[in-house]
């Protein structure tokens, strides 16, 4: 008998490949890294309001511009892929049990996807939108 266990070889780059699962979750992983440059870029705008009107002129100036408009679009589709996958896994994140019965998958994920679009409006009217 061997006093060496078994190690197997894991690549340390190309683990997730293995299984379309492992795939799903590095791309919600790697939507977060847009999601956080846009971020970054929203507080860049508050601090130039703060600088007065034309320094937040200018920094709408740019966000017209053909590579920030692909990159804001891009950023919206990661945050929606990111809510979507959320909100389907919310059901095994958040089991509620009714009596001796866990809630429906279709009713907890359902509850999330309604209240997400009532959100939406809401800031879509406060904003001026509607």
């Amino acid at each position: 008998m061997s006093r060496n266990p078994y190690v197997r070889e894991v690549s340390p780059t190309t683990w997730f490949f293995r299984m379309p699962r492992y795939m799903r979750y590095m791309a919600r992983e790697v939507t977060s890294i847009f999601i956080g440059i846009f971020t970054v870029i929203m507080l860049v705008g508050l601090a130039r309001l703060s600088e007065g009107q034309v320094e937040y002129e200018n920094f709408l100036a740019a966000l017209r511009s053909p590579v920030s408009l692909v990159f804001l679009l891009l950023a919206l589709a990661f945050a929606l892929y990111n809510s979507f996958t959320w909100f389907n896994v919310a059901p095994k994140a958040m089991p509620i049990q009714v009596g001796e019965e866990l809630m429906p998958d279709m009713v907890v994920a359902g509850s999330h996807y309604v209240l997400w679009v009532i959100l939406s409006v809401f800031v879509l009217f406060w904003a001026g939108v509607f």
